[in-house]
């Protein structure tokens, strides 16, 4: 996420922020000035703090770190699990930001972490050995935007492939959820479109594996009208 937008937004903080105490400016600046491991540290004196382990910017800040630390090679040796680390930390956020008091500021960086989480957890579902690896990328994606409806339809399928059918009805059930709260599709940012899109795609090669051929094309119909112009939704549509 561009770091000025986080920097524009805290400088509003005081006047928008109620029911959290601090600003977090001396998090902020480490952030900006990349001393990630710094910031993490200091990120969590707050957390372990009694009159701030309830206020949810800490929690994003250690999230956004590690998201960082993902990106940089310099990173890879000591913390190796810094992108999983950044989901995580996002879930233990979303639960202390429950009313959604800054969830909504922070658009760009939900949209990066999705499109981690999408790359990486595409990149382990199908292999049996690291499917694991993948659900559990899945169950933090639907942590910290339980909003997003491709995410739940990833998460279905992790457990479709473990031979969970009944934890994969549920995490359909929230799909379904999702996907009507979500209304008008094509009004869903690229990130989350995109994996509603892939998730779509494997959900229905899912249903008519099982033989059911006609609740894939009812389900597919969901992104008919805003993925007919992508090659791979198309051949979707047309097998069915």
């Amino acid at each position: 996420m561009k770091k000025l937008t986080i920097l524009a937004f805290v400088a509003l903080l005081p006047f928008t922020s109620i029911a959290q105490k601090h600003v977090y400016e001396d998090l902020l600046v480490m952030y900006v000035d990349e001393k990630y491991e710094k910031c993490i540290a200091k990120a969590e004196t707050y957390i372990n703090g009694d009159d701030t382990k309830r206020d949810p910017l800490p929690y994003l800040y250690v999230s956004m770190c590690y998201y960082e630390m993902s990106r940089n090679t310099k990173y890879e040796l000591d913390y190796p699990k810094a992108g999983i680390e950044a989901l995580k930390w996002a879930v233990k956020y979303r639960k202390k930001d429950k009313e959604k008091e800054f969830f909504g500021n922070y658009e760009d960086y939900w949209a990066s972490l999705n499109t981690m989480a999408l790359e990486t957890g595409e990149s382990l579902i199908d292999d049996p050995k690291t499917l694991s690896k993948a659900k559990q990328i899945w169950v933090a994606a639907t942590g910290y935007y339980p909003e997003n409806p491709g995410a739940w339809l990833m998460l279905a399928m992790c457990h479709y492939k473990a031979n969970l059918a009944k934890e994969g009805d549920l995490a359909i059930q929230e799909y379904n959820k999702a996907i009507a709260a979500a209304g008008d599709i094509s009004t869903l940012p690229p990130d989350q479109k995109k994996m509603l899109k892939n998730g779509l795609i494997r959900y229905c090669d899912y249903l008519v594996s099982k033989g059911m051929r006609d609740k894939a094309k009812q389900v597919a119909s969901v992104g008919k009208d805003v993925f007919m112009g992508e090659d791979d939704f198309k051949g979707l549509w047309n097998s069915l």
